[in-house]
Protein backbone atom coordinates (compact mmCIF):
# COMPACT_ATOMS: atom_id res chain seq x y z
CA UNK A 1 0.00 0.00 0.00
CA UNK A 2 1.33 3.54 -1.21
CA UNK A 3 1.64 6.24 1.61
CA UNK A 4 0.45 9.51 1.20
CA UNK A 5 3.35 11.75 1.68
CA UNK A 6 1.21 14.92 2.71
CA UNK A 7 -2.40 15.59 3.74
CA UNK A 8 -5.03 16.33 0.97
CA UNK A 9 -7.91 18.83 0.85
CA UNK A 10 -10.85 18.86 -1.05
CA UNK A 11 -13.11 22.29 -1.85
CA UNK A 12 -16.48 21.59 -2.71
CA UNK A 13 -18.66 24.19 -2.72
CA UNK A 14 -21.89 24.20 -2.29
CA UNK A 15 -23.12 27.26 -4.97
CA UNK A 16 -26.54 27.73 -3.35
CA UNK A 17 -24.77 29.26 -0.32
CA UNK A 18 -23.72 33.13 -1.27
CA UNK A 19 -20.34 32.75 0.84
CA UNK A 20 -19.42 29.51 -0.73
CA UNK A 21 -20.26 30.93 -4.09
CA UNK A 22 -18.13 34.02 -3.19
CA UNK A 23 -15.52 31.95 -1.72
CA UNK A 24 -15.71 29.84 -5.04
CA UNK A 25 -15.55 32.87 -7.39
CA UNK A 26 -12.26 34.36 -5.62
CA UNK A 27 -10.37 30.71 -5.79
CA UNK A 28 -10.97 30.01 -8.86
CA UNK A 29 -9.37 33.29 -10.53
CA UNK A 30 -6.28 32.58 -8.39
CA UNK A 31 -3.83 30.58 -10.80
CA UNK A 32 -3.96 26.98 -10.32
CA UNK A 33 -0.38 26.38 -8.52
CA UNK A 34 -0.70 29.39 -6.28
CA UNK A 35 -4.19 27.97 -5.24
CA UNK A 36 -2.36 25.91 -1.87
CA UNK A 37 0.15 29.34 -1.15
CA UNK A 38 -3.71 31.33 -1.33
CA UNK A 39 -5.17 28.70 1.43
CA UNK A 40 -2.59 28.84 3.47
CA UNK A 41 -2.42 32.61 3.56
CA UNK A 42 -5.93 32.89 3.86
CA UNK A 43 -6.44 30.43 7.09
CA UNK A 44 -2.92 32.47 9.02
CA UNK A 45 -4.59 35.40 8.57
CA UNK A 46 -7.77 34.95 9.62
CA UNK A 47 -6.28 33.50 12.77
CA UNK A 48 -3.80 36.35 13.52
CA UNK A 49 -6.74 39.29 12.93
CA UNK A 50 -8.61 36.95 15.43
CA UNK A 51 -5.57 36.67 17.93
CA UNK A 52 -5.19 40.58 17.52
CA UNK A 53 -8.69 41.22 18.03
CA UNK A 54 -9.02 39.20 20.93
CA UNK A 55 -5.75 40.96 22.24
CA UNK A 56 -7.53 44.26 21.48
CA UNK A 57 -10.81 43.39 23.26
CA UNK A 58 -8.68 42.31 26.58
CA UNK A 59 -6.64 45.84 26.58
CA UNK A 60 -9.88 47.89 25.97
CA UNK A 61 -11.61 45.52 28.56
CA UNK A 62 -8.56 46.38 31.43
CA UNK A 63 -7.92 50.15 30.19
CA UNK A 64 -12.10 51.24 30.70
CA UNK A 65 -11.63 49.50 34.70
CA UNK A 66 -9.35 52.28 34.84
CA UNK A 67 -11.65 55.11 33.61
CA UNK A 68 -14.86 56.67 34.97
CA UNK A 69 -17.44 57.59 32.84
CA UNK A 70 -19.18 59.77 34.82
CA UNK A 71 -18.02 62.91 36.66
CA UNK A 72 -17.04 62.27 39.78
CA UNK A 73 -19.89 64.40 42.60
CA UNK A 74 -17.93 67.47 44.01
CA UNK A 75 -18.24 67.70 47.61
CA UNK A 76 -21.40 69.63 49.26
CA UNK A 77 -23.72 69.18 45.88
CA UNK A 78 -26.55 68.08 46.79
CA UNK A 79 -27.92 65.50 44.13
CA UNK A 80 -31.32 67.70 44.32
CA UNK A 81 -30.12 70.63 43.58
CA UNK A 82 -31.13 72.52 40.23
CA UNK A 83 -28.63 74.70 38.65
CA UNK A 84 -29.32 78.36 38.46
CA UNK A 85 -28.90 78.93 34.84
CA UNK A 86 -32.07 76.14 35.09
CA UNK A 87 -34.16 77.80 37.10
CA UNK A 88 -33.67 80.99 35.74
CA UNK A 89 -34.43 79.46 32.11
CA UNK A 90 -37.44 77.97 33.81
CA UNK A 91 -38.27 81.56 34.87
CA UNK A 92 -38.08 83.41 31.83
CA UNK A 93 -39.99 80.29 30.15
CA UNK A 94 -42.44 81.04 32.64
CA UNK A 95 -42.76 84.63 32.49
CA UNK A 96 -43.07 84.65 28.79
CA UNK A 97 -46.07 82.32 29.29
CA UNK A 98 -44.29 79.47 27.30
CA UNK A 99 -45.69 77.43 30.28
Amino acid sequence: MRQVSRPVFSFRPTLEDPAHKRAWEILKNVPGRQKNAFLVQAILQLEDREKLEASIRQIIREELQEVSLFPKEQKGEADDVIPDQMLNFLSGMEKDGGF
